[in-house]
């Protein structure tokens, strides 16, 4: 006599949270206050009251957090801020740091 016993089998998949990462924007002596707060309106999705304390933060304080997006976003966004301060001849630095 036979008999067939079938066995299930239940692979548990773990899904990790992608990590986060802060765009960290810092001052020079160079690139203007009206421009920053254009680049955290127009490229960080920032209005107009967050953008004017980020950019306080930066020049008071040396540094200041524009965002914290997972790295992609992260990394386009810090792309498109330096391609436009290169094109107004701004020296303008940020970096992406994970959180």
């Amino acid at each position: 006599m036979e008999t067939n016993i079938a066995t299930k089998q239940k692979d548990k998949v773990k899904i990790k949270k992608p990590k986060n990462y802060k765009v960290v924007m810092y001052n020079d002596d160079y690139t203007t206050m009206e421009f920053v707060i254009n680049i955290l309106v127009s490229v960080f999705n920032k209005n107009l009251i967050e953008a004017e304390k980020i950019m306080l933060d930066v020049h008071q304080k040396g540094n200041g957090i524009a965002g914290i997006y997972s790295y992609d976003i992260a990394m386009t966004k810090v792309a498109n801020a330096m391609s436009l301060a290169k094109e107004q001849g701004f020296p303008f630095k940020l970096t992406v740091e994970e959180v």
